[in-house]
């Protein structure tokens, strides 16, 4: 929950690799993994994910965990404004 780090991004494209190969039916979309830390350096963001073929993001850490319904909300946002680039 500090600083993200290089790090981060490694091992949850470990366990996205995972869950994908492992424990995901035929059929199911790939695993989606995020991350929350304190402080996010944009720089260590983009060299960090500009090879991986998972889907992981990273934003500023908050004390306010929103809800099923908010975050579900928040992720369908990113996956539009994802396929309009």
């Amino acid at each position: 929950m500090g600083k993200l780090r290089p790090e981060n991004y490694g091992q949850m494209n470990m366990y996205l690799n995972y869950f994908k190969n492992e424990i995901n039916d035929d059929g199911d979309k790939d695993p989606v993994g995020i991350i929350l830390c304190a402080e996010k350096n944009n720089i260590v963001a983009q060299y960090s994910m500009e090879v991986l073929k998972t889907n992981i993001y990273a934003s500023k850490y908050t004390y306010v965990i929103p809800n099923k319904e908010q975050l579900e909300m928040e992720l369908q946002k990113v996956l539009e404004s994802k396929k309009s680039d």
